[in-house]
């Protein structure tokens, strides 16, 4: 049964591509849903099918059956046009790569998707202020990514996804390019953002550093899922790798 508070579900999700030796399933029947404030992560090795899920819920490519459905809104039977508004207005993404543009400070990066959608600069200022302070980095507002560290910039790009109030916050190995200390201080803010602003999260990671800050953590192997594992957010590494080698293995 759907719960409620319920904003992301996927239904029987398949994805299928022509391959050299025939079709390829890279995902075979996914079924998942995320509630309002939930924290998911989404682990398996390389082929596994998490990035393509990822990208699918993104809404930057279609399945081939199936449905993804947001805030009670399909995406699958949206068309371009629609599907590419619905992401820029509803979806926060944060890549591995910081994306961030080198002429603009932090405060300008976190504005630019808001004046890209028409609104004017000074008025969204007080937003992307209130953003600063919510990733720690006020006193680095007026700062170009140059003089940002790596989990700075990281940051920033986590302010900059949030920066459209999105329904979902997207993040593919978000902490992909940083060291442990740096990659901790963005497992933290996720959490943070999931606890106190009941952000739903869905992340792709390979660590189980990260992902033991999540709620629910979604195994998959082949394109399926082969199991969860459920940290409730308690930064348990030992206990998820445990658990996913049981899983994956």
């Amino acid at each position: 049964m759907v719960r409620m508070d319920t904003i992301l579900e996927v239904r029987g999700l398949r994805k299928d591509y022509a391959g050299a030796g025939g079709v390829v399933h890279a995902l075979a029947g996914v079924d998942l849903t995320a509630a309002r404030g939930q924290f998911v992560a989404i682990m398996g090795a390389s082929g596994s099918g998490k990035s393509t899920l990822l990208h699918l819920l993104g809404g930057l490519d279609l399945p081939t059956a199936g449905q993804i459905i947001i805030e009670g809104r399909n995406l699958t039977a949206l068309n371009d046009r629609a599907r590419t508004l619905f992401r820029r207005r509803r979806l926060g993404v944060v890549f591995q790569a910081f994306n961030l543009l080198p002429s603009l400070s932090a405060e300008e990066n976190i504005a630019l998707p808001l004046i890209v959608d028409g609104e004017n600069g000074e008025a969204v200022l007080p937003k992307v202020r209130a953003l600063l302070e919510t990733v720690d980095l006020a006193h680095r507002a007026t700062h170009r990514p140059a003089a940002l560290s790596g989990g700075e910039q990281q940051r920033v790009a986590v302010a900059r996804a949030l920066v459209n109030d999105p329904a979902v916050l997207l993040a593919d190995e978000p902490t992909g390019n940083l060291d442990s200390r740096h990659a901790q201080d963005v497992w933290q803010l996720l959490r943070r953002l999931a606890s106190q602003q009941q952000r739903t999260i869905v992340t792709v990671t390979h660590e189980a550093a990260g992902a033991a800050f999540a709620d629910r953590i979604i195994v998959l192997k082949d394109g399926r899922i082969v199991g969860e594992i459920q940290p409730g957010g308690s930064g348990d590494a030992a206990l998820v790798a445990t658990r996913y080698a049981e899983l994956a293995g």
